[in-house]
């Protein structure tokens, strides 16, 4: 069975281009964040990393884990609970800032 005349060749991406956010689950602005703590953490050595968990009532669903790009260990995360997530992008900021309260206290005499 071929297609009709009418039936344009890129159909299915004039269909997504034509209706761009209906299918985009994170907003452009928590992209670009994201993106930009990935190229933050990569500068320390470490890798950011977002649960790959579909279920929303997972203790992990949505939530971000800080790596050791070499070793593969959590530097920021819920170990035990959430398989080394279990951050959220402020929490990720402030600890590539240095200003994460657990660094202000292992930094204090």
């Amino acid at each position: 069975m071929s297609r009709p005349a009418w039936w344009p060749p890129t159909f299915r991406l004039h269909f997504w281009r034509a209706c761009p956010k209906r299918y985009h689950s994170m907003s452009d602005v928590e992209k670009v964040r994201e993106n930009r703590l990935r190229r933050a953490a990569g500068r320390h050595g470490l890798r950011l990393v977002k649960s790959r968990r579909r279920d929303p009532r997972a203790a992990d669903f949505g939530s971000y884990g800080l790596f050791d790009a070499s070793t593969r260990g959590v530097v920021l995360g819920d170990g035990q609970v959430a398989n080394g997530y279990g951050c959220d992008l402020d929490e990720v900021e402030t600890w590539l800032n240095g200003t994460h309260p657990i660094q202000t206290a292992a930094a204090r005499p």
